[in-house]
Parts: C-alpha cells; sequence; structure tokens
C-alpha cells in the first residue's frame, strides 16, 4: 500500500529538507571556523563559612565589590572585571578587607575579625571563611 504523492510535493518537501540540511551545516561550519577567544576561568560562585549572625548576602554583597564576582574571569594571575585589570591577590585582600566590614543588618555592628578568601583558579569559586567575635566588637550606647 503506497501514499500517492504528487510529484510537485515530493519537489517542495525535498527542497525543504535541502534547506535545512544546508542552513545546519553552515551553522557549523561558521561555529568551527570562527576564532576561538580564551577568556580564562570565570568566577562560578561565592560561598561564606563560618557566619552565625551575618547574612550570607551581607558578606557576598560585600566581596563582590572587590571585583570577585559574576561576569569576572581570571587570566592567569590577573582578574578581569567590567571595568578594570587587577592581580588576583590585591582582589583576594581586598576582599578579606570588605568582608570584615559586613554589619549586623540593620545596625553599625561589624563582627568579623577575620576573613579568609580563597580563589580556585580552576573552577572559579570564591570561599570565603569568616570568624566572627563579640567580645572584641564596641558598643557604644548614643544618647
Amino acid at each position: 500500500m503506497f501514499i500517492k504523492i504528487r510529484r510537485d510535493t515530493l519537489i517542495i518537501l525535498l527542497l525543504a529538507f535541502i534547506l535545512i540540511l544546508s542552513g545546519r551545516l553552515i551553522t557549523y561550519v561558521a561555529y568551527a571556523s570562527s576564532p576561538e577567544v580564551e577568556q580564562g576561568v570565570p568566577i562560578s560562585g561565592i560561598i561564606v563559612k563560618g557566619n552565625d549572625i551575618v547574612p550570607i548576602d551581607t558578606i557576598r554583597a560585600n566581596v563582590m565589590q572587590s571585583g570577585l564576582r559574576d561576569g569576572s574571569y581570571i587570566d592567569g594571575d590577573i582578574l578581569i572585571t567590567s571595568k578594570r585589570e587587577l592581580t588576583l591577590n590585591e582582589a583576594i585582600e581586598t576582599a578579606q578587607e570588605l568582608a570584615t566590614m559586613s554589619t549586623v543588618p540593620g545596625t553599625s555592628v561589624m563582627p568579623i575579625t577575620a576573613a579568609d578568601v580563597q580563589v580556585d583558579r580552576e573552577t572559579g569559586i570564591v570561599t570565603v571563611n569568616v570568624i566572627e567575635d563579640f567580645s572584641t566588637v564596641d558598643i557604644e550606647k548614643t544618647k
């Protein structure tokens, strides 16, 4: 049992198939011949450990101000952001300083006494270890 197809319908279907196939072929050739731009390892996320009181989002926001954020990437020992290029060690030191400036929401209390920022140069994951110590916090009553 055969399906009856007219000759002009068969020609139209064959032309559509050839056009789709050639479009795919052109896409693959264009991709293969495009110059490869190596941007390095992108910063893929920030993991915060050791905090109890200060919210993770506050610490992340402060660390992102140092340039260690989405859209930045590591090329060797250089961190390239959308606005500037700086050494990775300088960005890590700045991130450590900014992480210690994180405050408890609604107050000016900065309980983080130390922060250790580590960047995995292969995966782009930033790990922030913080130490909160309320015994060193100066809480003054203002009248």
